[in-house]
């Protein structure tokens, strides 16, 4: 990857030191190429896809470099991207058929390549494209809930809109598929409990899940507005005000549960881990990774994975906070074979950034650069 051959000030002979180059030094060697990537850490959660491409680095490819954005949503990455480098080619990746079609758009202006489907199908869809592995120039994959799902009310995903109970990202792709109402309304108490801790985090899932089996039995729970209700009523009321956000606003006691209730339906965790592996499959050695989590669980799969951890097992993340402290103390720190660090610690927005967009409020991101 760094070629000692190259006549630059940067230059390098080792592994070692080229990872402590990334920490200080603007200067990167991608195949027999010198690119220089300028990374402003105040951006980055404002503008991500200047860890991924700049402008100025497409006149080194003798190729349209190619880059997989992991999930397109509303476009607002993969917009940027291309604005910053009008000759990168931006494979459009997401699960929802809406994102999709907003994918489609985009792409009779710029050279995109929508592409409908999870995390776990993606090497199999690039495989159908003609795409080889090893082959993506960097990847961006944004984890969680994208802001077009959380703004439409019949999606059920926010507390603020009241909407029927629903949460599939997948929207109705797979008809047989469970919504969060099955799940609420179906389920028994510790399956929900459990449910609640595990994606949760939730102290007080088992007061929840009894509160909402209790509620159900006059009638199902079928809105969010109905289910925030039974979430609240499970609380004293000292605790409305209790809980805070980054922003030291007042939280919605629901907030965990929505969370819980979503990853669950959704399969999220398993879905990053396979999203992560396909990333690490579809990149050139070279090519540059950047992750955006916005909850502990995500970013705990995310660290761990990154640090060459084995992640077959994900209930291994299923315990109580102090649990996982005791379980990760013993472990010796490992070193990936597959990434060396960009930014050797997590990113996070600063005040300014949360203000101009709370919902990146509680974002972490992580660079790597694939070996």
């Amino acid at each position: 990857i760094f070629h000692s051959s190259l006549k630059c000030k940067c230059y390098w002979s080792c592994l070692h030191c080229a990872q402590a180059f990334f920490l200080n030094i603007n200067c990167i060697s991608i195949g027999s190429a010198q690119i220089h990537a300028h990374i402003h850490t105040y951006m980055l959660l404002l503008n991500p896809s200047a860890l991924i491409i700049c402008s100025h680095e497409t006149k080194y490819y003798p190729f349209s470099p190619v880059v997989l954005d992991m999930t397109f949503g509303g476009g607002g990455h993969s917009k940027a991207i291309l604005n910053s480098a009008p000759d990168v080619t931006v494979l459009a990746l997401d699960r929802d058929p809406t994102a999709i079609h907003l994918a489609e758009d985009l792409a009779k202006e710029y050279p995109v390549k929508p592409i409908l489907g999870r995390f776990s199908e993606l090497l199999s869809l690039l495989s159908h494209m003609r795409i080889p592995e090893r082959s993506v120039d960097a990847v961006l994959l944004d984890a969680g809930c994208s802001s077009m799902q959380m703004d439409q009310a019949q999606r059920g995903f926010a507390l603020s809109k009241d909407g029927p109970l629903d949460m599939r990202m997948d929207g109705d792709r797979y008809p047989d598929m469970p919504h969060a109402a099955d799940v609420v309304n179906t389920l028994d108490q510790q399956a929900l409990a459990s449910i609640l801790s595990a994606y949760g985090e939730e102290r007080r899932a088992w007061k929840i899940a009894s509160a909402v089996v209790e509620a159900r039995r006059s009638s199902p729970i079928t809105t969010t507005r109905q289910l925030a209700a039974v979430v609240a009523g499970a609380f004293p009321p000292a605790a409305v005000y209790a809980r805070k956000d980054r922003l030291n606003r007042p939280s919605h006691l629901a907030t965990k549960t929505f969370q819980a209730l979503r990853i669950f339906v959704n399969d999220e965790l398993n879905e990053l881990h396979a999203g992560l592996r396909a990333a690490q499959t579809a990149l050139r050695p070279g090519g540059r990774l950047v992750v955006i989590t916005f909850h502990s669980l995500e970013d705990r799969l995310v660290k761990r994975f990154l640090q060459g951890e084995d992640m077959s097992n994900l209930d291994e993340f299923h315990f109580e906070q102090k649990q996982r402290k005791e379980k990760y103390a013993e472990r010796p720190k490992q070193r990936s074979e597959h990434w060396a660090p960009i930014k050797r610690k997590v990113v996070t927005p600063e005040k300014q950034e949360m203000l101009e967009n709370p919902r990146g409020r509680s974002a972490k991101l992580r660079a790597v650069l694939r070996l």
